[in-house]
């Protein structure tokens, strides 16, 4: 099968490998059918050693081809949502719906388990991992439903962990694809203003379609300034940081109102941040966040998109086969593209 891999920094190829097969009783073997690049993919596109080569691709959908003799929940011809880790449902991590510290889980891409950016994926644990969706492989939904493998359930998770409720303020960091789609996990969970911090007005037009009461483009002292004005003030009671980046997490410090919560869901790329007196201890701020376990709201997030309200999937503005991966990378990286769905 042919599948795409990146070999350092800026150099994505698709080669051809071995088709996966099943290892043990619980997998399942998965065509893909829709998967995508995601903006935390930008990171080891930046800054990958060259050298050895890595899958790619933690975001897919596909159809089940074959599944282990001990999977029960999805059986040949189902089509499934793969949320980007891989657990087994019944650990105590599992049952609490922290699947991205299943004890026995793992992450796509990693330890011989392949990228989703592939013709087929070998799914560990199936049961636990994977989420039948009760439409064919040719519905107009798969963009939609492709976004609970990951960043629609990250953004919810950003809104969940901060207690984003009704009539609260808040401000959203980024307006990429998970930045977006806080913003749409922040107006679904009853906020009533709703601050976009971004500067590309294509992704912020789409930023209020979605529910932004305000656009700040401004950043550093001057956006803080202006999202503070906006918010009386003192500061939001929820920020909701969807970069990763050090210069996003001192927009939060600097946007968040005494006893308000930062919730950050865009992958750290930092290891040291304030968190002391002058930035969070002595206004009572709370900071929370971390990886979404996306498998925990598949279903709750579900009905919305099958029915047509809720239509996640306007964060995807280019659309590639596999041989057209690298030139999707490209335009992501070069701010072209928003959110590129990948088609093998």
């Amino acid at each position: 099968m042919r599948a795409v891999f990146m070999y350092g920094a800026g150099d994505v190829r698709v080669d051809t490998v071995p088709d996966p097969v099943l290892s043990e009783p619980t997998d399942a073997l998965v065509r893909v059918v829709t998967a995508c690049i995601c903006g935390s993919d930008l990171h080891p596109y930046h800054s990958m050693p060259a050298g050895q080569a890595s899958p790619m691709g933690h975001e897919f959908i596909g159809v089940v081809e074959e599944a282990g003799s001990q999977v029960s929940t999805v059986k040949r011809g189902d089509l499934v949502i793969a949320p980007f880790a891989w657990s087994d449902g019944t650990c105590e991590f599992c049952r609490e719906g922290l699947q991205t510290s299943c004890l026995h889980g793992g992450f796509w891409a990693r330890e011989g388990i392949g990228g989703g950016q592939a013709e087929a994926v070998r799914v560990p644990l199936a049961d636990g991992t994977l989420v039948k969706a009760p439409v064919g492989e040719d519905s107009e939904l798969l963009p939609d439903l492709l976004t609970l493998s990951d960043v629609y359930g990250t953004g919810w998770h950003a809104a969940k962990r901060a207690g984003v409720g009704q009539g609260d303020s808040v401000v959203v960091i980024g307006d990429g694809a998970v930045g977006l789609l806080a913003v749409l996990s922040a107006r679904r969970s009853g906020a009533e203003q709703i601050v976009l911090m971004g500067r590309h007005k294509d992704r912020t037009d789409l930023g209020r379609e979605f529910g932004a009461t305000d656009v700040v483009a401004e950043r550093g002292a001057e956006g803080i300034a202006k999202v503070r004005e906006l918010t009386g003030g003192h500061g939001a009671r929820k920020v909701l940081e969807a970069v990763g980046h050090m210069p996003a997490y001192t927009q939060a410090v600097g946007v968040v109102r005494p006893g308000g919560v930062i919730s950050r869901v865009g992958a750290p790329q930092y290891e040291e941040a304030p968190v002391g007196f002058a930035s969070l201890f002595g206004p009572n701020v709370t900071l929370t966040g971390g990886p979404a376990p996306a498998r925990a709201y598949i279903e709750e997030l579900m009905p919305a998109v099958l029915d047509g309200s809720v239509r996640p999937g306007k964060v995807f503005d280019r659309t590639v086969d596999l041989d057209g991966a690298p030139d999707g990378y490209r335009a992501m990286d070069r701010r072209e593209a928003l959110k590129v769905l990948v088609r093998p």
